[in-house]
């Protein structure tokens, strides 16, 4: 009886000995599923153009509703920065401004408004930028139609931006400076270019409703020697959206990448 009961005993623990070396690979399996996982989430060649940085956010001022939802004006601190434009010149400084509560009522939603004592491009929320003069350039054209190139030089250095898309009409129209041209646009690329860097792919709207990209800015915000720019990119009428672009944000092989994107709607 007792030698029945000794080989009953070790039976079992050879099953559960057996067991435990089973259950071992399928631990170590899932351990190494979840460091893939983790690896690709961070993989540079995952980035696209339209992926923006975390250390920068800006807003205009404008109008902003609650929505039922937090105001992107709270955001705002002592902290932020103004880039703005004094006797045809532009500076980054200390944002100067009041927030003043409102009401809207196509909308019916509560407002806050900013208010900024200077002639301001955009408030960035990213103390580190320095402050002062920020050396610009000139622009000739502000809208880059499909097929069309905007050429111009920073420091000694040439730069191009090229447009692709596709037009599907064309017509003349009244605004506040003349008669332009107006494109209806889909699948609308940007690219820059630089003499000694090939072409960065860096804005692109898929379409617009009688709207399109404009060129608000070219100059040297972060004060790395290279460009930087603000586009207008609404893509309604009903919507105000600006992008920031920066040089000292862009990844490698790149010359600029978005760093910040602000869209104010005041659609009824």
């Amino acid at each position: 009886m007792k030698k029945t009961i000794l080989i009953f005993l070790s039976f079992a623990v050879i099953i559960s000995c057996k067991d435990k070396v089973q259950e071992t690979p399928k631990k170590v399996v899932q351990h190494q599923t979840e460091v893939q996982s983790d690896k690709k989430s961070t993989d540079p060649e995952r980035n696209s153009a339209e992926e923006t940085t975390e250390d920068f956010k800006i807003l205009l001022p404008k109008e902003y509703r609650d929505q039922g939802k937090e105001n992107e004006v709270n955001e705002l601190t002592n902290n932020w920065l103004d880039l703005y434009q004094k006797n045809r010149k532009y500076y980054v400084g200390k944002a100067d401004y009041t927030v003043a509560r409102g009401y809207s009522e196509c909308s019916g939603d509560s407002t806050r408004i900013i208010n900024s004592k200077n002639n301001t491009i955009l408030l960035i929320g990213n103390s580190r930028l320095a402050t002062g003069e920020v050396k610009t350039v000139k622009i000739e054209k502000n809208k880059i139609w499909p097929k069309e190139k905007l050429k111009f030089h920073f420091g000694n250095e040439g730069y191009t931006l090229r447009a692709e898309g596709k037009v599907l009409s064309s017509e003349k129209v009244q605004t506040d400076n003349g008669e332009e041209l107006y494109q209806n646009v889909k699948d609308y690329k940007l690219y820059l270019s630089a003499d000694n860097s090939p072409e960065t792919l860096f804005l692109q709207e898929e379409s617009f409703n009688d709207t399109f990209v404009e060129l608000l800015f070219i100059g040297d915000i972060d004060r790395d020697g290279k460009p930087d720019f603000i586009f207008g990119a609404n893509r309604d009428y009903e919507e105000e959206r600006v992008i920031l672009y920066l040089s000292s944000q862009a990844k490698k092989g790149k010359l600029i990448q978005k760093a910040a994107e602000v869209a104010i709607q005041f659609d009824c």
